[in-house]
């Protein structure tokens, strides 16, 4: 099979390397052949580390390497059975690519975004044949983390979803198909993991180490929200949040805090500015949590409920079944459990409760208990 992947940053460097890896024949394509340069070296390293640990062999590297070529023509692509673009996240520029890369690919050529929040559907329309569109998007880095949300657009056909499904399998990565909708599953159930936690925060309830320690300590996730948000880049988290909540039509459930705007305009981005939440500077000592037993499980439980509220409204939406949800957020940002599932275990009942106590305190149609949430409450039904 050959594949063409647009722009050789880290994304399409990491998604070239799965493809090679799987048996493609791939061709990874930019405009900047500095880039293309990099991207070489980049995955030179990576494959010699992987020798290093004892993962692969010479053999296997050299097989990698020889199934990967770098163009700098778009024009080189035109013998693609599939096409994924990992460019800059702007639709008139993607819209421009995919205009111009259909007239050299194939009729049954399948066009694929990586995107994380634009729409499909407009980026589809850009194409004479929209059916062939579609949206790959793989999670950072592409060759560890194992979860493809896959993005059918109203305009794409049931064969370009059943090939791409497929293709993602073959590639040995786990699926979850998602409806076309701002942030797909987990851009768009995570906003409260970064949002509560920032509103807990700037009421003063506790500090950025306290609610870290209190989400690993009591729900066991590797991360807990502010040391992610340093990780992922503030400037970058706060950018998906503002265009998740303006896609919304500026529903509250999704409103960004002035606490992150503030830190991404200091340039206090995280680690890779060496500030953030946290200072990451040498020699820096990493401030003492709180361990307030009482405290912490007031954090978590106000952040897990709003997680499994957002993650119930994606279910009552149609956005993706409940069990690619919970793959989704397991697979995907690598959380401890489904959110469904947790759900089940905290019990429905738990879960509507302490959403109408949010409510009832704030006023706030943030705190909106999920429709679903509400009738399997009273119909005594679970997720699983």
């Amino acid at each position: 099979m050959n594949v063409g992947i647009i722009g050789s940053g880290t994304m399409g460097s990491g998604i070239a390397q799965v493809a090679a890896t799987s048996g493609c024949k791939v061709k990874l394509y930019d405009t900047n052949t500095t880039a293309l340069d990099k991207a070489k070296a980049a995955l030179d390293k990576i494959l010699n580390r992987l020798i290093e640990k004892g993962r692969i062999d010479e053999v296997e590297k050299n097989r990698i390497q020889s199934n990967i070529e770098y163009v700098d023509s778009l024009k080189s692509l035109s013998d693609a059975n599939l096409t994924i673009e990992a460019i800059v996240e702007n639709l008139e520029i993607k819209k421009q690519v995919f205009f111009e890369l259909e007239g050299y690919v194939s009729d049954d050529c399948i066009i694929a975004s990586n995107t994380s929040s634009l729409s499909i559907a407009s980026i589809a329309s850009s194409l004479q044949n929209p059916e062939r569109c579609i949206g790959i998007h793989f999670f950072n880095p592409a060759p560890l983390m194992k979860l493809v949300e896959v993005v059918p657009a109203i305009q794409t056909s049931k064969g370009t979803l059943d090939k791409s499904v497929q293709i993602i399998i073959d590639w040995e990565k786990t699926v979850a198909v998602a409806k076309d909708t701002p942030g797909f599953i987990v851009n768009r159930v995570a906003r409260p993991f970064y949002g509560e936690s920032l509103r807990i925060y700037e009421e003063g309830i506790a500090d950025f180490v306290t609610i870290d320690w209190s989400l690993k300590e009591l729900g066991g996730f590797r991360m807990g929200p502010f040391e992610l948000m340093d990780f992922i880049g503030n400037d970058v988290n706060y950018t998906v949040t503002e265009t998740v909540f303006t896609a919304f039509y500026f529903d509250p459930r999704y409103k960004p805090a002035f606490t992150q705007k503030r830190f991404a305009e200091a340039g206090y981005l995280g680690r890779k500015s060496g500030k953030g939440y946290y200072d990451y500077d040498e020699g820096a000592t990493k401030p003492k949590p709180k361990e307030d037993n009482n405290l912490a499980q007031k954090i978590f439980d106000r952040v897990l409920v709003m997680l499994i509220n957002e993650a119930a409204d994606a279910l009552f939406l149609n956005i993706a079944s409940a069990e690619d949800i919970d793959k989704a957020m397991t697979k995907g940002v690598n959380y401890p459990k489904g959110l469904l599932a947790w759900a089940d275990d905290k019990g429905i009942d738990w879960c509507v409760s302490k959403m109408d106590k949010l409510y009832d305190e704030y006023h706030e149609d943030r705190y909106r208990c999920s429709p679903l949430l509400r009738k399997m409450n009273k119909e005594n039904k679970t997720f699983f």
